[in-house]
């Protein structure tokens, strides 16, 4: 049996995901699979030196990994209406926060690339995401972008949210805003990229169809959410997109993209490598 390294994050809708993969609850096509669970950014990195098989990445990041990686056809994370959230500790206009230092949770998340579009030049620190709401709270920065599940909880540390960065990008695009996918190597043989990606569809179909059972597995890993907010969260971002990006999943990929190299946020145009399924072009 070949194995196969997956890496992914600890949050709730990943974990969800990968659950039928992670404990054998899905056929897998003669593959064997490896988990390890790590932080978005961390992953980001991994990423240049292709350390997994298979890894989550920001759609950020992947503007830099377009040699090395191919976006699978599901798994991917996309904010409907919603999305990562700029908070502060009182109302603040657009302009007085474009004058201000915003902390992002790593320069290559989706989320520092959609605060740079919405505030073009605004000066951005770096936290790691769960300390991003404490140090907003503590006057350490003046606002910060929260992701994951901090955008059901912030109410609970007394801050304001500026904007949904999910809102204002459905507004000004009419499509979702793409925050994360899953890459596979390009080195990998076409035919296995694509039995991969079965394997992956198989989980996330079992995932929503022993929902409580995948969440237990998701909640085992701590991030302190009630069950409850727990499903909320992983109703927003496993969904019929994450089974299959469709049309309108990969054109909100391409124009992410494309507006961040016309705003200046990567130094190259980038045009993304889907694999396909079976029999498609």
């Amino acid at each position: 049996m070949q194995t196969i390294s997956v890496a992914h994050s600890p949050d709730a809708d990943d974990a969800f995901m990968f659950h039928g993969l992670a404990n054998g609850k899905v056929a897998t096509d003669g593959l064997t699979f490896t988990h390890e669970l790590v932080d978005i950014e961390t992953l980001n990195q991994h990423a240049f030196t292709e350390k997994y098989d298979v890894t989550a990445l920001s759609f950020h990041a992947y503007a830099y990994l377009t040699d090395r990686y191919a976006l699978l056809p599901c798994g991917a994370s996309f904010g409907e209406d919603y999305g990562p959230k700029i908070l502060t500790r009182r109302p603040l206009d657009r302009t007085a926060l474009s004058q201000l230092t915003v902390a992002i949770p790593g320069r290559l998340t989706t989320a520092a690339l959609a605060v740079q579009l919405y505030l073009p030049g605004v000066a951005t620190v770096c936290y790691d995401f769960d300390a991003i709401m404490p140090a907003i709270a503590r006057g350490e920065v003046d606002a910060g972008v929260i992701i994951h599940e901090g955008q059901l909880t912030y109410p609970d540390s007394g801050l304001v949210e500026h904007v949904d960065l999910g809102v204002w990008w459905k507004a000004l695009t009419g499509l979702p805003l793409p925050l994360g996918g899953n890459g596979v190597r390009r080195a990998l043989p076409d035919d296995l990229q694509r039995r991969i990606a079965h394997c992956l569809r198989a989980s996330i179909d079992y995932a929503l169809t022993h929902r409580m059972e995948a969440l237990d597995y998701a909640l085992s890993f701590g991030r302190g959410l009630a069950v409850d907010s727990a499903d909320t969260f992983v109703g927003m971002y496993v969904n019929d997109v994450t089974r299959d990006y469709g049309d309108r999943g990969r054109a909100a990929v391409r124009e992410l993209l494309a507006r961040a190299h016309q705003a200046g946020v990567i130094p190259a145009p980038v045009v993304p490598t889907f694999v396909t399924w079976e029999g498609e072009r």
